[in-house]
């Protein structure tokens, strides 16, 4: 398959999958991309709580 074929199949998937426009998709990382992904194929399917959101917040202020 061709990028450009691909690409426009992933951008159709993530405007379907989370909402995300032609714009968001292309100033997306493919790291972000990959984390939301990563919570749908996840088995557990379980969100991250608000405690643990908190944690990680706690542990890294700086988001680095």
């Amino acid at each position: 398959m061709r990028f450009a074929d691909a690409a426009v199949r992933m951008a159709g998937q993530a405007g379907v999958l989370f909402g995300w426009g032609p714009d968001r998709f292309w100033r997306a990382t493919p790291a972000e991309l990959a984390a939301l992904v990563a919570v749908i194929a996840s088995e557990d399917g379980a969100p991250l709580g608000s405690q643990d959101l908190a944690a990680m917040q706690e542990r890294d202020p700086d988001g680095g």
